[in-house]
């Protein structure tokens, strides 16, 4: 079977950058993913609840013009490949796209295609905004405390993939290099000889560009603070290297800005608190005192961790919106954040939330925040009016459970009385 190629739709224009700035025409060419699993599913209720959103907002001045892209199952079966080179290239030149779950079969091949369409577009800024929308069922008695934005490094970390597997060639090879070449790190290791190993890259290029796009936002969009979470205390040449580095940054190219937690009595509008806290204190403190955080940058690993568990607090993953983006090239590929859920595939029960929400975001990023705002006022009034998924339904009994689908609908009615 022969590569995929796309042919743009007739009516759309590819968004350009001008000076590092999106120029977005007024029916913007969209790349999508479908995805694997409930991908369908929670696309098909997602695309009407973002067309409506866009015509309620302009008009018919302004329209999503959008292009289906393959990867996963989909682009296997059409293609013979998980991820065709056309699926990138359209993300490259259109700039802004959105996509499902994907999950990667068993076998050779890709570690992850989710992954693999990050480091290749290198989208190293994972934005994952975490906010308790009012009405949504959470564990925590103050869930409206809970309103900070992710940015996790994407593209370094032991996602990198460097690893040697037990008992391997590369494995010996490894070991070989590190008892003769450094005996006194060797000599850390306590089951050597059966031992596995990952090397965790923190670079300081890496560890700046991604502090100065959580800089830039936190200004941008009136943020007061700029966590650096890292686990330093313990990972001294890396973590503790991207708190350094991270500080450096802000002082070097921010400058008056951005002020260190230690000289609070700089503060000021425009400004922004720059501060620091080691991993396993920010879980304690996302519970006790979730308001303390603002905007979070953090390196791969804990900011998986960290923004599944900080979602947790305001309903889940089916309701997490989240996106990768290269603030230098003005790539940003937004997508849901849980996975595919195979047992519900095809069954028009799943939680499409993260999938809106991301498209929220995305309309956002275009400029469109009319169109935005309804979309996040659409679900919170569906919410607030009983109209859920099986999933918040367990929880609000005296709630409506809907499918899929019919949930998208609820939120377009809800828009359109607004």
């Amino acid at each position: 079977m022969s590569s995929a190629s796309y042919k743009s739709p007739a009516n759309g224009k590819a968004i350009t950058v001008n000076a590092g700035t999106l120029q977005v025409p007024y029916h913007p060419i969209i790349p999508f993913i479908e995805g694997d699993g409930i991908g369908p599913d929670i696309w098909a209720a997602a695309r009407p609840v973002l067309d409506a959103a866009v015509r309620l907002a302009y008009d018919d001045d302004r329209g999503l013009a959008w292009m289906e892209v393959l990867a996963g199952t989909k682009a296997k079966a059409q293609t013979g490949e998980l991820l065709p080179q056309a699926t990138i290239d359209a993300f490259g030149t259109y700039r802004v796209g959105i996509k499902g779950p994907l999950t990667t079969p068993i076998g050779s091949g890709f570690r992850s295609l989710n992954v693999a369409i990050r480091r290749a577009l290198d989208l190293f800024a994972c934005v994952r905004p975490v906010r308790w929308l009012p009405g949504v069922p959470s564990p925590l008695r103050r869930p409206e405390k809970v309103d900070m934005v992710v940015f996790r490094e994407n593209t370094e970390d032991i996602y990198a993939g460097i690893e040697f597997a037990e008992g391997s060639d590369a494995n010996a090879a490894f070991q070989t290099w590190l008892e003769s070449t450094l005996p006194t790190e060797f000599a850390k290791i306590r089951f050597p000889r059966t031992a596995a190993f990952s090397i965790k890259p923190i670079s300081r290029e890496g560890t700046e560009r991604l502090v100065r796009a959580a800089i830039n936002y936190a200004l941008t969009n009136g943020r007061k603070r700029v966590t650096l979470v890292h686990k330093g205390n313990i990972m001294k040449a890396t973590e503790g290297a991207f708190a350094r580095w991270g500080y450096a940054l802000a002082e070097g190219e921010f400058n008056s800005q951005v002020i260190p937690a230690s000289e609070t009595d700089r503060g000021g509008e425009g400004k922004v608190l720059i501060d620091d806290v080691i991993t396993d204190a920010a879980f304690e403190r996302a519970l006790t005192r979730p308001e303390s955080f603002d905007v979070i940058a953090t390196m791969n690993l804990n900011g998986d961790y960290l923004s599944d568990a900080l979602t947790a607090q305001v309903g889940g993953l089916g309701i997490a919106p989240g996106a990768n983006i290269n603030t230098d090239s003005q790539v940003a590929v937004f997508e849901s954040t849980h996975g595919t859920a195979p047992t519900l595939a095809g069954t028009n029960k799943a939680n499409p939330c993260s999938l809106i929400l991301s498209g929220q975001m995305m309309l956002a990023h275009l400029g469109w925040h009319e169109a935005a705002d309804l979309v996040e006022r659409g679900i919170m009034a569906a919410v607030k009016a009983g109209q859920v998924t099986f999933d918040f339904q367990r929880l609000m009994p005296e709630a409506n459970r809907l499918s899929t689908t019919d949930f998208g609908q609820a939120v377009i009615d809800q828009m359109e009385s607004f």
